[in-house]
């Protein structure tokens, strides 16, 4: 399911390979070797996080890791390794003397760090392919790399979805690609236009009745190996956003590929929670349309019934993921979930308000949100609280439904809006929506990836459930 992945090899003892560097984690100029320490002084090495220096005729690379104390700490130098690794098809890690996890991490974060998309180019881009994990003791990092890697694999299949152009990742393809995780033991139900009138889920059928790719609902299940209420996640899987009949301008619409970040990001957990054999039960909820301009588009104007049975008129057709998310909230209902969280690239505004530095982060249980929290900082997915005010719910008053998809007029706080009219259907559940446009595509390579999707989300969902809801 996975594009490209550096394949790791643990090994007590590095290859004599000189096209292979070797980087050595140093965490400051005093423990760098002997033999080297006239050219790390030449090189200004003092082993601050993220500083590398090649050594080309040493076969080495100096790789800094400061003070690191956290497993993201020891990721984001493996990443840092893999970065300066460059060209090379391989090269190595000496994670001797390190704690099992450090040397499992430092190899996770050289995975996401040399990530490549590669499904449409004639010529590859070039890169690592192996990296070899020397450590002290195999057995023992072993299971430590298998929980690591699994993470990985997930946000990589949200960077590979997130990645695909819409022509080929449509509703239809997106399916297939997740019934394939059948063969994980993920259980996947997919509800065509005919399922989806039966549920009377109005939102999801009007975002994408303008498509001659049709809607889908799509609901993959991990059982788990425990009798608990499931966690359920649901994303907004918007394969290509034209804005409807509320037509977005041309500028940077090309980027409305990915505007399924937040579904993708909720089948890498799925992936996850599989491949490491999570006991919890977890269940994705997927919405699946485009969001396009056609004879049967939604219009302005319109009032839908929802899965709910609660109406709503419609304001702008380019607030399409509330709608569909909507639907997928209530069909969450059914499943009588522990609780709730919901992945999307929804609104503008949060990129104005929080930029590429975190996701927004809204909901009505603050256990669970302060959990969310938690579990991004773990794995360097970062969450900001927002508000959701009366004034809010109020905006959304409409004097011809039981609500309005978003307040009328403009400056409006938009994602606050967005997160009032979701929490409507929500069913009193405990609820959190993470809205992570502005974070699901890097603009610059960062040490846990390079430039392009981020996979947002599928590692802190899976580290969510590890870290509550597996106890």
């Amino acid at each position: 399911m996975v594009s490209e992945m550096l394949t790791v090899k643990l090994r007590r003892a590095s290859r004599e390979d000189a096209r292979a560097p070797l980087a050595l984690p140093l965490s400051d100029a005093a423990a760098v070797p002997a033999a080297l320490r006239a050219a790390a002084e030449a090189a200004g090495f003092a082993g601050a996080a993220g500083q590398t220096v090649l050594l080309p005729e040493r076969g080495v690379m100096l790789l800094g890791t400061g003070a690191a104390r956290r497993p993201l700490d020891w990721e984001e130098a493996g990443g840092h390794a893999a970065a300066a690794a460059g060209e090379v098809r391989r090269f190595g890690i000496d994670a001797r003397g390190l704690p099992p996890v450090a040397a499992a991490s430092l190899a996770a974060g050289a995975c996401l760090r040399a990530w490549r998309f590669n499904r449409y180019r004639g010529k590859p881009t070039p890169g690592p392919h192996r990296l070899d994990l020397i450590v002290d003791d195999p057995e023992a990092v072993v299971p430590l790399w298998d929980r690591a890697s699994a993470g990985v694999r997930g946000c990589l299949l949200a960077r590979d979805l997130s990645m695909e152009p819409g022509n080929a990742l449509t509703t239809r393809a997106f399916t297939a690609r997740l019934e394939a995780l059948a063969e994980y033991g993920i259980a996947v139900d997919v509800l065509g236009r005919k399922r989806l009138a039966r549920e009377g889920l109005g939102g999801l059928l009007a975002v994408g009745g303008g498509s001659e790719n049709p809607p889908r609902l799509a609901v993959l299940r991990w059982r788990g190996s425990v009798a608990a209420p499931p966690l359920v996640f649901i994303g907004k899987g918007i394969c290509f956003d034209t804005g409807g009949i509320s037509i977005k301008g041309a500028a940077g619409m090309e980027a409305m590929k990915a505007d399924m970040a937040g579904a993708a990001a909720c089948a890498g957990a799925m992936l996850a929670l599989a491949l490491r054999r999570s006991p919890a039960p977890a269940i994705a909820i997927l919405a699946l349309a485009e969001n396009a301009v056609g004879p049967a588009s939604y219009r302005p104007g319109d009032v839908l019934r929802m899965g709910s049975g609660r109406t709503v008129e419609v304001i702008d057709t380019d607030a399409e993921g509330r709608l569909v998310l909507a639907d997928a909230l209530h069909y969450a209902q059914r499943f009588q979930p522990g609780a709730v969280l919901d992945l999307a690239t929804l609104t503008g505004s949060i990129v104005t308000a929080l930029g590429a530095h975190r996701a927004g982060l809204f909901g009505t249980d603050e256990r669970l949100l302060a959990q969310a929290q938690a579990a991004g900082e773990a794995v360097g997915e970062l969450l900001w609280p927002m508000p959701i005010g009366a004034r809010h719910r109020e905006d959304l008053a409409s004097a011809i439904a039981d609500l309005k998809q978003c307040a009328s007029g403009t400056r409006q706080p938009d994602a606050c809006h967005a997160a009032a009219f979701l929490r409507e259907f929500a069913g009193g559940l405990p609820w959190a929506h993470l809205d992570i446009a502005g974070v699901d595509d890097r603009a610059e390579a960062v040490a846990l990836g390079p430039r392009g999707p981020s996979g947002f989300g599928a590692r802190l969902l899976d580290a969510l459930v590890a870290m509550y809801f597996e106890h």
